[in-house]
């Protein structure tokens, strides 16, 4: 691995002089994960940041319960755990690999050295997290003000634009995690797919979801129509 190149072929570091990736290259460490395999705990002391090399990754909270709440699934050339090295703080989340992942990891004092003599990497990482900060303001938007069918067509939405202009929504994840994404349970989400797909909204297979209605989903995302 040419690890200048890969460092250059990341969003997060778009811009970087090659001398600056370098730089980034010098402090980072390639690792592993078997599906199921966690990065970090909540709580866990944030001693540096991943960024995905390839895999997918759930960034999730449990509750006293046990009920878990997923925030976020990462991809590819995604960060996750930076908010911990910008505040030396403990991870406000934890992480597991969804799927064997690989990823590069950059230890939290040897990259503020990085960042001292570099300010430009600080504000290109500013800049993810107030996009990540949106993201999750919009999250608890959902949460807090959509009933369920609101919250899943706007998530079949989200995955429809991004899509690569196919109708054919393919689910990466499984029900159970889309349910902890959603904030409900497993059984709910499979009886409000049904209703969509009763209501040819939606046509669900196995493995992925056709989208047949796209302005009654978003009817539904904005609580302008209601499952029968």
């Amino acid at each position: 691995m040419d690890m200048t190149q890969t460092i250059a072929s990341i969003p997060l570091f778009a811009g970087l002089t090659p001398m600056q990736c370098a730089s980034l290259g010098a402090i980072a460490v390639c690792r592993t994960f078997s599906r199921g395999q966690s990065f970090f705990y909540e709580g866990d002391e944030g001693i540096g940041f991943y960024v995905i090399l390839s895999g997918k990754v759930k960034i999730f909270k449990l509750s006293s319960e046990g009920k878990e709440q997923i925030f976020h699934i990462l991809e590819e050339h995604e960060p996750f755990g930076e908010a911990a090295v910008f505040a030396g703080e403990h991870y406000p989340a934890s992480a597991q690999a969804l799927v064997e992942t690989r990823s590069l990891f950059f230890p939290r004092l040897k990259f503020v050295e990085v960042i001292s003599r570099e300010p430009s990497l600080a504000l290109s990482m500013l800049a993810l997290l107030s996009l990540r900060l949106r993201k999750l303001a919009s999250l608890v938007e959902d949460l807090s003000l959509k009933e369920v069918p609101g919250r899943l067509a706007a998530y079949l939405l989200y995955l429809y634009e991004h899509n690569d202009d196919s109708a054919t929504v393919k689910l990466d994840i499984s029900k159970n995690q889309m349910a902890g994404l959603l904030g409900t349970i497993p059984e709910t989400l499979s009886r409000i797919l049904k209703r969509m797909n009763d209501e040819k909204l939606i046509k669900v297979t196995t493995r992925s979801i056709l989208i047949l209605n796209e302005q009654g989903l978003a009817d539904l995302a904005r609580g302008a129509r209601r499952l029968a």
